[in-house]
């Protein structure tokens, strides 16, 4: 009995696209976290424009900071009332 390729299979067409912007997005989200997939990581590399992933993650990172700096501001209200 033959053992099963446990390799996910490759859509050629799928893998000679540009990724989009929601797929940019959820690259530079996953990378943030580093579970970033192979199959991804190869498609953004091959494929992708690094300029499209530096203002993706320079974008989140600016939300980011903000998000902490208000939940900061929110707390240090809360505690001073």
């Amino acid at each position: 009995m033959p053992t099963p390729d446990p390799s996910p299979p490759i859509d050629p067409k799928g893998s000679r696209k540009q990724p989009g912007a929601l797929d940019v997005i959820l690259s530079v989200l996953a990378s943030f976290f580093g579970v970033q997939s192979a199959r991804n990581r190869e498609r953004d590399f091959q494929h992708g424009r690094p300029a499209h992933f530096i203002i993706v993650a320079v974008g989140l990172t600016v939300l980011l900071i903000l998000g902490i700096w208000l939940a900061v501001k929110l707390a240090l209200r809360a505690a001073a009332g």
